[in-house]
């Protein structure tokens, strides 16, 4: 019962080392672009177009794997070599943000109430034009208008009259379109950032390459991942998949930790370098290339018609329905991901706990991955086998619903630490081997990795683009609390959904894999594969 099995030694060690390496870095992707001046809406659009590319990525190189077997992994390795040399890059890019304004913005924007000292005029080529234009103007939305802000500072070096007054600063404002407002009339502007001085500046399309090339390698090889140890599971122990899979959660949280008091130590300024957390990316990638080289997979027979075989898979209207519910999971974490902390910092301000942000984040994230994903890891194939995966995904949803309404409550962000220790691991852990699971069950014969890719590519792919899409519109327009609240609501009508739709009989789990012949060339006698029917009572 406690031997140690040598021959699943190499998988866990991968899983380790390879969200070992993830650690110190897939939390800061969004912090490098911010301290490089992107503003949080273009942000927003950025990681909505990004799981787009999983979608079409997943699947497309897992049918490389399936149908390449003999190089799986060749390309195995290929990817992560390629996913940490992307990510590494992020050292060469410019410490300095994009454009240092004399005027700060909070989170990518500042709502104005202005005085007109004078109309504003059309913006002239001197301001246009100016080789400091980017540092020095913001576009401004106002009432009935679009105009230009150029800071107090800019404006006077330019010979520019100070046209508008905010507060005790004066500034000038020049117009896009005719004004008809008169001198002395309040008007109300939201100041953003120019975006042609975003999309126009070189360093911010090679972060976006780096982004994407780094990110896009990142899940599609922990898409293969999960293919290459359900494949050296078999079908006798696909339970296990859990047990090897929370070795990478146990990695993930201690380095995470680890590059988190190593860059503090290595700079004490407000803009932090990432050099630390990229060394301990670089390492730890190295040792997992060295896992992976260990890696003995299974001699797969394969399928001489991929396509074929997952088009029948999809065809059939269980498959449908478990790929709309996954997509669903994923937009759900999709917002949580990416709009919990920006929701707990909200909080912060207003309770007085700016002060001690960091620390509760820090927290938060350990609490996720040591205390909460690791118990459910090792015995979500226990618990899947228990409940079956229609029970597990129902249990799921509900339970995102009391976490997502407990994040809206939260009266101080010391809250949260507590909501993510009990709450992630029953939500993300659990849902997320459910799934990948449910398309190791289903997948015939020799398509293993190419339905990964797709199970992952609906859920981690098209769902988080659908959430970060409607998740920033909504925060947007109704601030955290209500948001969450909201996608409470959401979550448990996909419960009840998911209960009313799916089989509620563990006797009924869809399981068409085993309706499938094994190829010929693998020499396999029938009656090694018992009718689908029997199968499906044998669960």
């Amino acid at each position: 019962m406690g031997r140690l099995n040598r021959r699943l030694l190499p998988i866990k060690a991968h899983f380790f080392f390879f969200m070992a390496a993830m650690g110190p870095i897939l939390p800061q992707l969004l912090v490098i672009g911010k301290q490089l001046g992107v503003p949080p809406d273009v942000m927003g659009y950025i990681m909505a177009v990004l799981p787009i590319l999983y979608v079409l990525a997943k699947p497309l190189v897992g049918f490389l794997a399936d149908y390449f077997t003999r190089l799986r992994k060749f390309i195995f390795i290929t990817l992560i070599l390629v996913m940490t040399l992307a990510y590494a890059g992020f050292y060469f890019l410019p410490s300095e943000p994009l454009g240092t304004h004399v005027i700060r913005l909070d989170e990518g924007s500042a709502k104005w109430n202005v005085t007109l000292l004078d109309a504003p005029k059309e913006c002239s080529s001197e301001v246009l034009s100016s080789p400091a234009f980017c540092q020095m103007v913001y576009q401004a939305e106002c009432e009935g208008f679009q105009a230009l802000v150029v800071a107090n500072d800019a404006a006077a070096g330019l010979n520019l009259s100070q046209n508008i007054q905010h507060g005790n600063e004066s500034h000038h404002m020049c117009s896009l379109d005719s004004v008809s407002q008169i001198s002395g009339t309040t008007v109300y502007c939201e100041l953003q950032h120019t975006y042609s001085c975003i999309f126009g500046n070189g360093k911010f399309w090679l972060y976006v390459l780096l982004l994407f090339i780094g990110t896009i390698g990142f899940n599609v090889t922990n898409s293969i991942s999960d293919a290459c140890c359900f494949d050296l599971l078999g079908d006798e122990e696909q339970d296990k998949y859990g047990a090897q899979r929370v070795w990478g959660t146990i990695g993930f949280g201690a380095t995470a930790l680890l590059a988190g008091i190593a860059v503090d130590l290595w700079t004490a300024d407000a803009v932090k370098s990432l050099t630390p957390a990229l060394i301990i990316m670089c390492v730890f990638s190295t040792l997992d290339l060295v896992s992976v080289s260990k890696l003995k997979l299974p001699k797969l027979g394969g399928s001489e018609t991929i396509a074929k075989d997952v088009w029948q898979l999809v065809r059939q209207p269980p498959i449908v329905v478990f790929l709309v519910f996954a997509t669903i999971a994923g937009i759900i974490d999709s917002f949580i991901i990416y709009f919990m902390f920006w929701h707990v910092e909200q909080v912060a301000e207003e309770t007085g706990y700016m002060h001690q942000i960091k620390l509760i984040e820090g927290l938060v994230v350990a609490a996720e991955c040591l205390a909460g994903e690791v118990p459910f890891f090792f015995y979500s194939g226990k618990i899947i086998k228990k409940l079956g995966y229609v029970h597990c995904m129902s249990m799921c949803f509900f339970f995102y619903a009391v976490r997502l309404s407990l994040i809206a409550w939260i009266p101080n962000p010391w809250y949260l630490v507590g909501v993510e220790l009990f709450f992630q691991g029953i939500t993300y852990a659990l849902c997320y081997t459910c799934i990948v699971a449910y398309a190791s069950a289903v997948a015939p014969p020799g398509t293993s990795s190419t339905v990964q890719g797709l199970m992952a590519g609906m859920d981690d792919g098209l769902g988080f683009s659908i959430g970060s899409l409607i998740g920033g519109l909504m925060f947007k327009r109704l601030g955290g609390r209500e948001s969450f609240k909201y996608f409470a609501i959401a979550a448990i009508c996909t419960c009840v959904a998911h209960i009313l739709v799916r089989p509620t009989s563990r006797k009924r789990q869809f399981l068409p894999k085993q309706v499938y012949q094994q190829p010929t060339e693998q020499g396999q006698d029938e009656t090694k594969y018992p009718p689908a029917r029997e199968l499906q009572d044998m669960r």
